[in-house]
């Protein structure tokens, strides 16, 4: 267990030289020192030197650390592994498993524990939901294969959910826009719905601009017309000033689009001459 001292030096007033000319007092140059001078007074006077040492160790604890970070984030230890952390286990009985998966049944945490201990080889969680929670005795190679394995799983299921993950793409048109800048948002939008993206359909009215909001209202919805059935709507706003449409790609649509068979291409006939 760590130890800590604390030795603070505060100078007696006898210690002080009288000056015969005020005026004349030297003031010290302010001293930079590696650490951090307490803010705690010691009888009404504020100590000149503070020296913490810590000193002492304790554990022979082997394997990687079981430490929770303090504010409970990975990041703050690089040691830190969930799987080994037994504190998390709030159960007083875990369901466990020997180092072959053979399920051993219910025992005491202390006498998992203890198990381990005995055998030399590793406990870790399996499923800390499970009603009672599931651990599991490894040897230390197998828990690196393990860990590795698990690792990678998650990596596929990032992959995964970002891939079904859906962006949101802009749009911004203005009440009075033309033909052409209008047919160019379209294929935009078409594009980006196609693709597996949302779109959000703006008409910004500024100032005065207000007062056509029924004609931004009608832009929106002609574009949403124009769209046709290659998305749905998912949320509106007509009541502020910046008046705004989130159309969703409709998956069903897209799918059959998907799988249309391509137009056959029609055989090549081939012509043998003869000399």
């Amino acid at each position: 267990m760590a130890r800590i001292a604390v030795c603070s030096f505060n100078p007696s007033p006898s210690l002080s030289f009288p000056v015969s000319d005020p005026s004349r007092r030297l003031r010290a140059a302010p001293l930079s020192l590696p650490f951090k001078i307490p803010t705690n007074r010691v009888r009404g006077r504020r100590p000149l030197v503070a020296v913490v040492a810590r000193f002492g160790g304790g554990g022979n604890w082997r394997g990687p650390s079981r430490r929770r970070p303090i504010d409970g984030r990975a990041a703050a230890d690089s040691d830190y592994d969930p799987a080994l952390d037994l504190d998390r286990v709030k159960s007083s009985s875990v369901r466990l498993l020997d180092e072959q998966q053979n399920m051993l049944g219910v025992v005491s945490i202390d006498e998992a524990i203890q198990m381990a201990d005995d055998a030399d080889l590793i406990l870790a969680i399996l499923s800390i939901d499970a009603d009672p929670p599931v651990l599991r005795l490894f040897e230390s190679s197998d828990y690196k294969k393990h860990k590795y394995e698990q690792q990678k799983k998650k990596k596929v299921q990032q992959k995964r959910s970002a891939a079904n993950r859906m962006d949101i793409k802009e749009l911004k048109m203005g009440y009075n826009i033309d033909s052409h800048d209008y047919s160019v948002r379209l294929k935009a939008a078409q594009k980006f719905l196609k693709d597996g993206d949302k779109v959000k359909i703006i008409v910004n009215l500024k100032g005065r601009e207000n007062e056509f909001r029924n004609i931004a209202i009608k832009l929106i919805q002609r574009f949403q017309s124009d769209i046709g059935e290659l998305a749905t709507e998912e949320t509106k706003n007509f009541s502020q000033r910046n008046i705004f449409m989130v159309l969703v790609p409709n998956k069903v649509v897209l799918q059959k689009t998907q799988e249309q068979p391509k137009k056959k291409e029609k055989p090549v006939t081939e012509v043998s001459a003869s000399v």
